[in-house]
This record gives structure tokens, sequence and C-alpha cells, in this order.
């Protein structure tokens, strides 16, 4: 059922979209106003935590970033409690705390962030430790060509082929933007897959999981498809 419109105070009706239309005039003075597009994307960022209807996602963003979850809420996790595991079929199952991947050597891969609902930041970069590296050092067995991934957040999940994750354009990424990547924008660590659709670069990243087969990820059992390559993706890991 449609929202039904709400009333002003002269009684014209107010709908949906005029209020939408209301706040992305105000949020637009804010690419002038650094301060104060941070306390909007601050505000958006805790917003949609707790916004069922979506709406929160249709509100404009200077930044260009759109804030959204799975869930009600997600847990904050910081160097006094991030951990990351690996595991599955490998040889050396593994826990990385934060200090510890920071710890690692880092890669930069600059790429577009695109999403399915049609916003896109382009030349974004992402510093990290190339999954391809940890998967290395964890051994992956003979019979692993998968790799399954899963949240914090208690609910998102994710996957890729084994050659896709070897690419050395995917990052175990610790910064975007040259930051620390924020708790809205899932951190403090997420995958980065340069050559996907955003849904695969899975937020608030706590588990690696190497398996026998691609398992569908949170998106993928709702139909959308499993390799998200962008239209003009190198499919041949032609990353630097």
């Amino acid at each position: 059922m449609a929202d039904r419109p709400k009333r002003s105070a002269d009684g014209a009706p107010v709908g949906r979209r005029a209020l939408l239309g209301v706040l992305a005039a105000g949020a637009a003075g804010l690419v002038a106003a650094p301060p104060l597009q941070r306390g909007w994307e601050n505000f958006l960022g805790a917003a949609s935590q707790v916004d069922r209807t979506g709406l929160t996602g249709l509100l404009p963003n200077p930044g260009g970033f759109r804030y959204y979850s799975v869930v009600g809420s997600v847990p904050r996790k910081d160097e006094r409690n991030y951990a990351l595991t690996i595991g599955g079929l490998v040889e050396n199952p593994r826990t990385y705390t934060l200090p510890e991947l920071r710890a690692l050597p880092q890669t930069r891969v600059v790429g577009d962030a695109v999403c399915t609902d049609g916003w896109r930041v382009d030349n974004t970069p992402f510093d990290g430790v190339k999954l391809a590296d940890l998967l290395d050092a964890a051994g992956v067995r003979g019979e692993g060509t998968a790799v399954r991934f899963t949240c914090f957040d208690g609910a998102y999940t994710e996957s890729l082929t084994l050659e896709q994750a070897r690419r050395s354009d995917v990052l175990v990424a610790l910064n975007m933007q040259d930051k620390p990547i924020t708790h809205q924008q899932g951190g403090p660590v997420r995958l980065y897959v340069a050559p996907m659709y955003f849904y695969k670069s899975a937020k608030w990243l706590s588990g690696i999981e190497v398996t026998e087969q691609v398992v569908a990820g949170f998106w993928e059992e709702r139909g959308y498809p499993v390799d998200g390559w962008l239209e003009d993706a190198d499919r041949t890991d032609g990353a630097a």
C-alpha cells in the first residue's frame, strides 16, 4: 500500500517525494561545509541502522556513498575486539587482530564503487591486504575452489570463486579514501572487490572460509547474480 501523504499546516498534502526533496535541498548545501557534511554522514549512518522503511537510502549524500545494512543494528568493533578468522579448507587456520592486519604489507587499489541502485563513486582509493596473500598464508587445500565471507552484523554473507578471490584488485580493506574505514562504511575491515558491483564488497567482514563450491550470498539468495561483474570489468585481472 502506498504511503498516505501528510498534510502541512495550510492543509496541502506533503508526499514522501516532497519531503525527500526538502531534505535533498538542505543536504546539497553541505558540499561546501565539510563539518556539516560529516555531521550529515554520521546522521545517515546512524539512521540507516534503525530504518526499516528504506527511506534513508534515498536521501542524498555529498560524499556519494549510501548507508545500508540488512539488519536493524550492527555492533561496533575496533582494535580492542575486532577479529578476522580464516578457516575452512585451509592447512593453517588463523585469526587476525586489527593491529596484525595493519602490520601486514598494504596494497592500494583505486576503483569505482558502483551500486545496483544506480549510484556510483568513481576513482575511490582503497588500501588493505591482498586477499590472495591471506589465502596463501593459510594454505588452501586442493579441494578448495571458492571463498565464503561472513560479517559481524550476523546476517550478511558473500562469496567468490578462488580464482576471483586471488585477483590483485581484491582487498581485505582497512582504509577508504585515505582514511580508516568508518563503522557506517563497513569498518573497521571490509572486503573490496574492484571489478564487481559493490554488494560483493561485504561490509563488517569477520570471517573468510574456503569451501568446495561457491555458496550463494545474502543477495544472491534473493535473486542477484553470483558473479556481479561490472559491465566494463577486466575479467582477466588487469589491475596493477
